[in-house]
């Protein structure tokens, strides 16, 4: 997506409410066609963000760019959006046609054309017979297909999404995260969507902004934000993570050891980002799911076997998360069920890879 051009750049954006910071200055872009998600806790400033994109927020200072056109002072409704919001806001006593057909007869669109267009829209979201109905008749998952059919509708520059899928229930809206993501991708709309759900924002997007307290924590691609969290903060909300205390006691064979209080010596591949010799304080991530159990040590160069006992069991349908406690440690590890967990009591050895350990400064 690096040749693309932005649609939506945020150069510098602070938003303040007198004395309180919303949105820290942040520099932001979304590249035509891309899925870019704003994911953090409720408060960080998301939503804050994603106002100011809509023109419903003036930002305090900084520039917001749509097509290379700087936007803050033009109104919400000359910037050629398309909005969903967290309650889909469809009009209770129009039918679905004229939800739909809003935006465009206040662009004065022709009848003909209205018609055409609100037809291949209710045909996108799979509800082509659903036009003289009342959002009343409809249920959750079709009252959010409506609004999203009036959101596309237009033809705008930019979608944007905030929490779309939070009021639907969970097997509705796994199936709606996947619809929605095939719709977008069919339209190749710059979209920014805004969730505190993360399996949502891994699942959907090209790119994550995981924000806290008004600011960046880190962006990038699922993969990378998810695999290489660059903050204890972005470790522990995204995923389950065991944080750990090491101190660098030497190298071999390309490899760290480090010595974690209470635990022992563990490896880990060197992170080319760190500046870290001997005797140097880090903190260690390692993702529930890159754990290993098995009933006795595995002899390979780059694994570390930790012996411990399973003190819990989270049966969790094809996997497990175990709570294994290990020297003055308890560790959260999720593996895979083959035929059975392991039970509760049972003494195991915690494989861990030296590359799947992530290195930090302490914070």
């Amino acid at each position: 997506m690096s040749d693309r051009q932005p649609v939506v750049e945020l150069r510098e954006v602070v938003k303040r409410y007198g004395n309180f910071t919303a949105v820290q200055p942040i520099d932001l872009s979304v590249e035509a066609g891309a899925f870019v998600t704003l994911l953090g806790p409720s408060g960080c400033g998301k939503t804050t963000t994603l106002r100011m994109v809509a023109g419903l927020a003036a930002p305090t200072a900084g520039d917001i760019l749509i097509k290379g056109a700087r936007v803050n002072d033009v109104p919400i409704h000359k910037r050629n959006l398309g909005i969903v919001f967290q309650n889909y806001a469809l009009f209770p006593h129009k039918s679905v046609f004229d939800n739909v057909a809003f935006g465009l007869k206040y662009r004065k669109v022709a009848n003909p054309e209205i018609a055409k267009r609100v037809q291949r829209a209710l045909d996108l979201v799979q509800l082509p017979q659903m036009a003289e109905r009342l959002p009343n008749q409809l249920s959750g998952g079709q009252q959010q297909r409506i609004a999203l059919a009036r959101a596309i509708v237009v033809e705008p520059d930019v979608l944007l999404l905030d929490e779309p899928l939070s009021a639907l229930d969970a097997n509705l809206r796994e199936e709606m995260r996947v619809e929605l993501k095939k719709i977008q991708h069919q339209l190749g709309i710059a979209t920014i969507f805004v969730t505190h759900d993360q399996s949502e924002a891994l699942a959907m997007s090209d790119k994550i902004i995981v924000m806290n307290q008004g600011r960046i924590e880190q962006q990038g691609s699922p993969e990378e934000v998810y695999t290489r969290p660059r903050s204890e903060f972005v470790a522990r909300f995204l995923g389950n993570s065991n944080l750990l205390d090491g101190r660098v006691l030497g190298r071999a064979d390309g490899l760290l050891r480090l010595a974690v209080g209470g635990l022992g010596d563990i490896l880990a591949e060197p992170d080319g980002v760190l500046e870290a010799g001997d005797g140097a304080s880090l903190r260690l991530v390692v993702r529930a799911e890159k754990l290993r159990l098995a009933a006795s040590p595995t002899p390979e160069a780059d694994v570390t076997n930790l012996a411990g006992r399973i003190e819990t069991v989270d049966y969790q349908g094809q996997s497990a998360r175990y709570f294994v406690t290990v020297g003055a440690h308890s560790l959260q590890v999720i593996n895979p069920i083959d035929q059975r967990p392991h039970a509760e009591g049972a003494e195991v050895s915690v494989q861990v890879r030296a590359r799947d350990i992530v290195l930090l400064q302490p914070e």
